[in-house]
């Protein structure tokens, strides 16, 4: 289960009996605590690759899902220590492992790692510890050392001396000295527990200056390897003459406190001793002893004189919060004597450290459909601070779907929905995650997760009209777009792809969508014949516009056509109609008639309505200008004056009839007028007065006609004029009227509004409404109207061939 482990066993089973039962303790520790987390071990200076162990063994995972659920370490290093292969589910050693390095004060080296799966979400903690292994000797701070020392010491004086120092920790580090054989010294070992063994050198015999001025001696330092490693140092004692009082420290304790981030050059303390010698053996200086690690002396500084001991370097809580300084205060005698003393330093943490925010996202987008209670993403905050300065309180705004959800596990959040998401109302969340803690003033972090609502099809299309109404005019070209309808979808992606049908279902009012034929992707209707008002004035049909979502969502909407007449009936002469057919006719007329008397009338019809059937009457050709006049509006052929003998006895006419469309549509007809006698025209003169009776009776008929014709044309003008000046007071744009009548008759009554260009026109026509639109072929007979507003995408449009 610990493969790194089981490997340094093996090494350390050459070693002591010793070491074999110490190694086997610590693994049967490490098994205990395995049933709660995970632990491993590895033996440091292993290569990049090296197998730590079977971690998806050991947590009972199954390996073919690990790279599905993205297994992984998750780590804020930007070169982690260790990796997963989620194709074997081992444990391995991203890169070279050195223990020094990678925990260079603490007594055990122990990487927890965070392993995350997904989909379900599971945090799994696994520790490795990194074995040391004895890589490094002891090295002395200095080669050689040179002690001056009285002549007047007494047996027991002590020297401390610079340790040793050894990178590799617990038995690997030093353990033990030795110092050269002699007869005037011995070596004594002080223990400082983290801060390792300090060699001190005890005079045990007294010196003589006169027999001997110096002594050479050899002091090694040994770790505790076997075999151990070791590393000497070169001691020179010079024997000086007589300085019998070493300095006092007025205080036997130095205890005090300071604030981390102290700025450099703060005074910590002063410190004071004095010696009772005269003279320079009696002047003090401070110093510290060669026992001081070079960290401490990267941090703290004394003042030779003063005896302040001055900040130096940055003082972090979170790196140590307390440190020991060992000072010395020195006379300047010949033959120099100290005293050492003790400073204890405890730093008081302040709220420095910002709460720090680490996310791992479990889905980059969620379905809007999702539950209440999904889980989106895992934070984890931490703060380096201690106490109230590193207790953390993680929030987010309120004014979104989303709730912090505390975990079991401390700091630990999920954020979970809390409301229905709606991707058409918000696709996209920024959520601004903040971490506060709790010191004074409280400091805070704030990171932001993006989440993305996938599309569900929940929205049916929406016809931008309801119901459609198109004016078409008849003759369309068979197979032409005609017109078209236009759906939108709120939804997304496939769930917005919107096809179109028309409904043919076979019932009376839907039988006529079999002439039309619909684009199914873009909504245009085409027409496959071609209408005929004479004998179609309307219908209507339904189109289903649906979705591509699974399952498909549709509406519907009803398509109201209604058919615009044209000029496309040319007049037709009911009389005069000769034998064979032709519009040729022969009147006689007796030479006593007068002037204003009824000669004879013109008859014509034509099938369109409105201004298209409209017939006006003229004289083409005439034998005599003087004689005949023509009534434009009735056709009635009347005399211009009194017949007169010399008047020659046959005069032809030539009668042009055409209609008030845009293109005129004409016929013409011949009569030809034969003066006769009163007598012999006796016969034909009653029924001439029958006729003309008759004829004054439709003569009534057609003036009152075209008098209430007039009336309601002035009618309509003055209307017409007094909306153009309402128009041209107001900024609003003109509003649509729309023919909603299926009983549409196409009667002359209404008016019609339309552009060409840059110019709009209003042109008189059956039924239609102001605001409507056509698009005409000329402009015959129209009113031009200005141009005020902008076509609005809810004008019905009226189609021409």
């Amino acid at each position: 289960m610990f493969p790194g482990f089981i490997v340094e066993q093996r090494r350390r089973m050459e070693m002591t009996p010793r070491c074999f039962a110490r190694c086997a303790v610590l693994m049967a520790l490490l098994w205990n605590v395995s049933s709660a987390q995970i632990r491993y071990s590895i033996v440091e200076e292993v290569n990049e690759g090296a197998v730590v162990g079977n971690i998806a063994k050991d947590l009972g995972l199954d390996k073919s899902t690990l790279e599905e659920r993205k297994y992984r370490v998750v780590s804020s290093a930007e070169e982690p220590l260790f990796h997963v292969n989620v194709n074997d589910g081992l444990l391995y050693v991203s890169r070279k492992l050195d223990r020094e390095d990678v925990c260079a004060l603490n007594s055990v080296c122990l990487i927890n790692l965070k392993t995350v799966l997904e989909n379900p979400l599971e945090v799994h903690y696994v520790g490795v510890e990194i074995l040391d292994v004895n890589d490094h000797s002891p090295i002395f701070p200095e080669k050689e050392k040179t002690l001056d020392i009285s002549e007047s010491v007494l047996p027991g004086a002590r020297f401390q001396l610079k340790a040793a120092r050894d990178p590799d920790r617990g038995d690997f580090s030093v353990q033990k000295y030795k110092l050269s054989q002699n007869d005037h010294f011995r070596l004594e070992i002080k223990d400082k527990g983290e801060d390792g063994k300090i060699p001190i050198l005890v005079v045990q015999k007294a010196l003589d200056r006169e027999a001997r001025a110096s002594h050479a001696l050899v002091l090694t330092a040994l770790d505790g390897g076997k075999p151990p490693k070791s590393g000497d140092m070169n001691i020179l004692v010079n024997v000086l003459d007589v300085n019998d009082n070493a300095p006092v420290f007025a205080t036997d304790v130095y205890s005090v406190m300071l604030d981390e981030n102290a700025p450099i050059g703060t005074t910590v303390i002063q410190v004071n001793a004095t010696d009772l010698d005269e003279g320079t053996n009696g002047d003090v200086i401070y110093l510290f002893t060669d026992s001081m690690h070079h960290k401490l002396l990267s941090l703290f500084n004394i003042h030779p004189q003063t005896g302040d001991i001055i900040v130096k370097g940055t003082i972090d809580y979170e790196d140590k919060n307390k440190y020991e300084i060992e000072i010395q205060a020195s006379d300047k005698g010949y033959a120099p004597l100290t005293t050492e003393k003790s400073v204890i330093i405890k730093i008081v943490d302040i709220n420095d450290n910002a709460p720090e925010i680490e996310v791992t996202s479990f889905s980059s987008s969620i379905p809007e459909d999702s539950r209440l209670g999904t889980t989106v993403a895992l934070i984890s905050v931490n703060d380096l601070d201690s106490g109230l300065n590193g207790k953390v309180i993680c929030s987010i705004s309120e004014d979104v779907p989303f709730v912090l959800s505390p975990s079991l596990q401390d700091k630990m959040y999920s954020l979970v929905t809390k409301s229905p998401l709606d991707r058409e109302k918000m696709s996209k969340y920024d959520i601004s995650v903040v971490a506060r803690d709790a010191g004074q003033p409280a400091l805070s972090s704030e990171k932001t997760i993006s989440v993305f609502i996938s599309d569900v099809n929940d929205n049916s299309p929406e016809f931008s009209f309801s119901p459609y109404t198109f004016y078409v005019t008849e003759g369309n070209h068979a197979g032409a777009s005609v017109f078209s309808v236009k759906a939108s979808d709120r939804d997304d992606n496939e769930n917005a792809a919107i096809s179109y049908h028309i409904v043919r279902d076979g019932r009376e009012g839907s039988k006529l969508s079999s002439f039309l034929s619909i684009n199914t992707e873009n909504g245009q209707i085409s027409a496959l014949k071609s209408f005929d008002f004479e004998t179609l004035k309307s219908f209507q049909f339904q189109v289903v516009a649906t979705d591509g979502g699974s399952p498909p969502l549709s509406s519907n909407v009803t398509v109201k056509v209604f058919i615009l007449d044209q000029n496309d009936n040319a007049p037709v002469i009911l009389y005069p109609v000769s034998s064979n057919g032709s519009a040729e006719g022969v009147e006689e007329i007796p030479r006593n008639m007068k002037a204003g008397d009824l000669v004879t009338k013109v008859r014509a019809y034509d099938a369109d309505i409105g201004y298209n059937g409209w017939l006006l009457f003229s004289l083409q050709q005439v034998t005599d200008h003087s004689l005949f006049t023509l009534d434009r509006y009735t056709g009635q052929i009347r005399t211009l004056r009194s017949l007169t003998e010399t008047d020659e006895a046959e005069h032809g006419l030539l009668i042009l009839v055409k209609d008030n469309g845009n293109v005129s549509l004409s016929a013409t007809a011949t009569v030809t007028v034969k003066l006769v006698e009163p007598k012999e025209a006796f016969a034909a003169s009653d029924v001439k007065r029958a006729a003309a009776k008759v004829d004054e009776e439709d003569d009534n008929v057609t003036f009152y006609l075209i008098l209430t014709l007039g009336s309601v044309s002035l009618l309509f003008v003055i209307s017409i004029i007094v909306l153009i000046a309402m128009q041209c007071s107001k900024s609003t744009e003109y509003t649509s009227k729309y023919l909603q009548d299926a009983n549409y008759d196409g009667t002359l009554c209404h008016s019609i509004q339309y552009r060409s260009g840059d110019k709009r026109y209003m042109l008189v026509g059956p039924r239609m409404s102001i605001g409507s639109t056509i698009v005409p072929g000329s402009h015959a007979n129209t009113l031009v109207l200005p141009d005020r507003r902008h076509t609005s995408s809810g004008e019905v449009r009226l189609v021409s061939n």
